[in-house]
């Protein structure tokens, strides 16, 4: 019998086309089974934390409290090469002005929520299922929201204004992409495991990227109010170079970002990110 391997990413058009050629049988390893869970990311960062899923998507914020069990897979990671979370509001100012505001945002430990502390600290949080931020924003019940996955390609159609990209602002800070979020694999699975289901999900991306518009149907089943351009932007901000390999340049990115959390008391541990080979 197959060994059975619990894949879980996030119900996104970015990890569907990811996932796409595995899900559809594409590409596969016939000693392994993979059964795909959906589950928004904040849903996937707590679970991680108790070791549920072989192979998750988790937020790198999350993975500082999950490196003790989880290794980062060396490929499926989302980068926002100058570009990231933004905080809309219903109404143009200053970044400055948000200080006495209440901001919606996606789940404490989302990576999202971790650049803002590192921006501005001490700002008013009030956690809200991320697909639900936007209308919380236009109904006043917060005066801004920390947006991410495709709201950060609608928001204009809805109405809303961006106040500041917490991406554009890492890159600015640091020359580098801001990591968002990878893939992690339970460590207990063991070197060879590991390192085999690594070569199987690393083949899927390869394989979407190689057959796009095929994947990009795909994906388009899991865009939330996106149109095929929007869709195919999207995408292409998040499933890109860095999703099939760190780099040195990725790599350090994200030990950059852990290093800046624990200096700034917002991580409880000094995290050296550990990838399988």
């Amino acid at each position: 019998m197959p060994q059975r391997i619990t894949l879980a990413h996030s119900p996104d058009a970015d990890d569907a086309f990811m996932f796409y050629a595995l899900a559809t049988g594409k590409v596969g390893d016939p000693d392994l089974e993979f059964v795909h869970v959906l589950e928004d990311i904040q849903t996937l960062n707590e679970r991680a934390s108790r070791g549920t899923y072989e192979v998750t998507a988790v937020s790198f914020h999350a993975y500082a409290y999950l490196a003790d069990r989880y290794a980062l897979l060396p490929h499926g990671a989302s980068m926002g090469d100058g570009y990231g979370p933004m905080i809309v509001a219903r109404r143009p100012m200053a970044p400055d002005a948000l200080r006495g505001q209440r901001i919606a945002v996606p789940g404490k430990l989302t990576t999202a929520v971790l650049a803002l502390g590192l921006w501005q600290p001490g700002l008013e949080q009030a956690v809200v299922p991320f697909d639900r931020i936007p209308d919380a924003v236009l109904a006043g019940r917060v005066d801004a929201g920390l947006i991410i996955h495709e709201g950060q390609v609608t928001y204009r159609s809805l109405g809303l204004h961006k106040i500041i990209d917490l991406g554009e602002w890492w890159t600015a800070e640091t020359g580098l992409p801001l990591p968002l979020g990878g893939n992690a694999i339970r460590k207990d699975l063991g070197p060879d495991l590991m390192r085999r289901v690594s070569r199987v999900l690393c083949e899927s991306i390869q394989y979407g990227l190689a057959h796009r518009p095929d994947a990009l149907a795909h994906a388009m089943r899991y865009g939330r109010d996106l149109d095929v351009p929007l869709a195919d932007r999207f995408v292409a901000m998040y499933v890109n170079q860095w999703t099939l390999d760190y780099g040195e340049r990725g790599r350090e990115a994200v030990r950059r970002l852990l290093h800046r959390g624990h200096a700034a008391g917002i991580l409880p541990s000094l995290i050296e990110p550990e990838f399988v080979d």
